[in-house]
């Protein structure tokens, strides 16, 4: 895999309470500030109609010269370690969220032919300087037969945005999967209690969502 080929990680709750997704917003957050000081390019999918709530689950896309560094930091068990924001009298402090990499052979194959998808160019104002707007690099990438889309103009050329729209198209598709999956909620409560078992790799506390270097012990 090349550093311009896109890594995945699928972010999930796996079924536990409303903290849990809320820690779910918060690792995403904390992930693209990080992604940002890394100089990867970063997208994140979050499941259609979530708007502004915290989501259950979400997919992680990721390139770049330190993107194998990124995923290794993230990849397995979070813990959140503070008061429940929602239930003042909850006596739990202890919520987790798990992070999963997506292998290369779980993204799905698209039908990408001219009959099967709708493809738009348009300027964007990426990076570039005095160049910005010059060029219709920009591109959206519309499946006809689903309706999901996916734009990128992130990159300076077209042919690069063309192929990191349908890299997030492909994501897109991949989190619509990841939730169908998930509607087995037998399948889901038994993942949230892996998550409770294992060893976190990384720790957060308190309503700021600090890391904690030391200790990472469940208390």
């Amino acid at each position: 895999m090349s550093s311009f080929d896109p890594h995945h990680l699928l972010v999930t709750s796996g079924n536990g309470p409303q903290e849990c997704r809320r820690a779910v917003a918060l690792v995403l957050q904390k992930m693209q500030k990080e992604a940002q000081t890394a100089e990867l390019v970063c997208h994140i999918e979050v499941p259609i109609g979530t708007g502004s709530e915290d989501p259950a689950s979400a997919l992680v896309s990721f390139s770049g010269a330190a993107a194998d560094k990124f995923a290794k930091r993230w990849t397995g068990t979070v813990q959140w370690i503070c008061k429940s924001p929602f239930r003042p009298h909850h006596k739990r402090q202890n919520w987790f969220v798990g992070v999963f990499e997506v292998n290369a052979k779980d993204i799905p194959e698209l039908d990408l032919s001219a009959g099967a998808v709708r493809i738009e160019t348009f300027r964007s104002g990426g990076p570039g300087g005095q160049h910005q707007n010059t060029t219709d690099s920009g591109v959206r990438i519309t499946h006809l037969a689903s309706g999901l889309s996916a734009v990128s103009t992130d990159e300076r050329s077209q042919h690069r945005n063309r192929q990191v729209a349908i890299a997030r198209l492909k994501a897109r598709f991949l989190l619509k999967r990841e939730e169908e999956l998930a509607r087995d909620r037998s399948d889901q409560n038994q993942l949230h209690r892996q998550l409770e078992r294992g060893n976190a790799v990384r720790v957060f506390k308190g309503a700021r969502f600090a890391e904690q270097t030391e200790g990472k012990s469940r208390n």
